[in-house]
């Protein structure tokens, strides 16, 4: 019966009141270096990037940085009467590429990001974290400024402050 407590509570909450506001970002003409550090100082696994408005343009995550490490793997091809045949898309290499060789937020970040308001639902919220398998959503006001981040960790520790 405690579980169902707890979900019931949590439910009611909305993003705002458990987001982390005013959230670290980042510029995308930041040097890469500048925001790996942040993410590295603060313990955290990504940053809203916005910009000289303090609008949502993208986000740069843990993920986007391991083109750095890894780099980019060549695209698959047969050659056939003297041609090149590639078996995936060779834009794909050249976005890769272009992670990888980055110098710059904008280098490395990804433009697709979800966002919400702060007064949207906790829990549909949570649920578009888990449908979309994504680690933190961005929260906007009506003019795309960003002013907090949504985070699984954020969820996590309001569901241990329930427990209590």
């Amino acid at each position: 019966m405690a579980n169902k407590t707890v979900l019931t509570t949590t439910a009611t909450k909305t993003v705002g009141e458990i987001m982390t506001s005013p959230p670290l970002t980042a510029t995308p003409d930041m040097p890469l270096k500048d925001a790996v550090q942040l993410l590295v100082t603060h313990h955290i696994s990504g940053l809203p990037v916005v910009d000289d408005q303090g609008e949502a343009v993208g986000e740069i995550s843990e993920t986007d940085l391991m083109w750095q490490v890894s780099g980019a793997s060549l695209p698959a091809y047969v050659m056939l009467l003297d041609s090149v045949v590639y078996l995936t898309n060779p834009a794909r290499y050249s976005q890769e590429l272009h992670k990888a060789l980055g110098q710059t937020v904008l280098d490395v970040m990804s433009r697709k990001v979800t966002l919400v308001k702060a007064d949207d639902d906790l829990q549909r919220a949570a649920h578009l974290m888990h449908d979309k398998q994504i680690r933190r959503l961005l929260v906007v006001d009506d003019d795309r400024h960003v002013i907090g981040i949504l985070t699984r960790g954020d969820i996590v520790r309001e569901l241990a402050q329930q427990y209590s």
